[in-house]
């Protein structure tokens, strides 16, 4: 199994303080709610209070091709993958603009689109050509699999070197919700019919038939339950495995994480597994409507920031989530205390 260090937890000492200067400032305790929590978490991730505004946020897309389609899971032909990467390249795509206005940049990395590489840069990491239909072969060869997990080791670590201070993690890649819930409905030891949802908008057929491979899936990965790697391997994909690795690495190198939806929460679920302890560094920036994301989040024990009925992907959910965490900073770190004001306590 591919090795992780150690994760090490958010800093006590720092949540505490920033906990205490809660307490302090211009308000009745707790009147903020959830960004009192968030402000907190920031402070622990950065080991400061109060906290420092994000200066380099940056959402990485993980784009792969899943040989399921071909078992009509989705509503979009397998072409709208390359279609889409080419789209977050010339910035035109949702998460381009979501995040433009988040105040978040964003890369695009190719790891088993089936199609030849928009670019160098964006192709660096690549993997493969596509990942094997699941419900009758395993998605990765056992090479393949390490090799997309150490794909987003690396991107992590790129991304972390170059400055950012806050990592959203994306999603493109026809089919992948299907992978995306075999995961989680292994993980989580779920029925089929309960996990799968709609995906892209898939009609009664579609979805029947979306059960029937996840539940084909399942029945290939009955041994392999308990071993990360080997599901990734079995049912999961290339840019599954590369987001699993990114989201440990990211915890390894103690950088805080916003979860977008269904497909990158599945690889968070592995990625606790890889690395045990790793969830203490993410929030989950949205609830989507597919039903195993609702699942994965309570396995992993976090709540959604916002609950706006969104299924995109491509990162749209934790996009729109981090001006709330931005907020929750500012608040922490630039509003007076009651001292500071010369306002009286309760």
């Amino acid at each position: 199994m591919t090795a992780f260090p150690g994760i090490v937890a958010p800093d006590a000492d720092a949540l505490r303080a920033a906990q205490a200067r809660q307490n302090t400032l211009t308000k009745p305790p707790g009147a903020l709610g959830r960004l009192e929590d968030l402000s907190v978490w920031v402070a622990s991730c950065q080991g400061v209070c109060p906290p420092r505004q994000f200066e380099r946020a940056r959402i990485v897309v993980f784009a792969g091709d899943h040989g399921v389609t071909a078992s009509g899971v989705s509503a979009f032909p397998p072409e709208v993958t390359p279609q889409m990467v080419a789209n977050f390249a010339a910035g035109g795509a949702a998460i381009n603009v979501i995040g433009d206005a988040a105040g978040a940049s964003v890369r695009v990395a190719d790891i088993a689109v089936d199609a030849e590489p928009l670019s160098a840069a964006i192709g660096a990491h690549k993997v493969r050509r596509g990942s094997g239909n699941i419900a009758v072969e395993d998605a990765l060869s056992a090479e393949d699999t390490a090799a997309a997990i150490q794909a987003g080791r690396t991107i992590a670590d790129e991304e972390v070197d170059g400055g950012a201070d806050l990592l959203i993690a994306g999603d493109m890649g026809i089919g992948n919700t299907t992978a995306a819930t075999t995961l989680i409905a292994a993980v989580t030891r779920s029925e089929p019919v309960v996990v799968a949802g709609r995906g892209t908008g898939i009609d009664d057929a579609g979805w029947a038939r979306k059960v029937s491979a996840i539940r084909d899936a399942l029945y290939r990965a009955r041994g392999v339950t308990a071993d990360p790697e080997a599901l990734l391997r079995v049912c999961g994909g290339a840019d599954l495995a590369a987001m699993a690795g990114f989201l440990a690495q990211a915890a390894v190198r103690r950088t805080p994480v916003l979860l977008d939806g269904v497909v990158v929460t599945a690889a968070a679920l592995i990625a606790d597994l890889l690395a045990p302890g790793a969830r203490a560094w993410w929030q989950a920036g949205h609830r989507s409507t597919e039903p195993a994301h609702t699942l994965a989040l309570d396995h992993l024990g976090l709540a959604p920031i916002v609950d706006l009925g969104m299924r995109l992907g491509e990162g749209t959910g934790a996009a729109v989530a981090l001006p709330i965490v931005r907020a929750a900073v500012a608040t922490l770190a630039s509003m007076a205390t009651f001292d500071e004001a010369q306002v009286s306590g309760a």
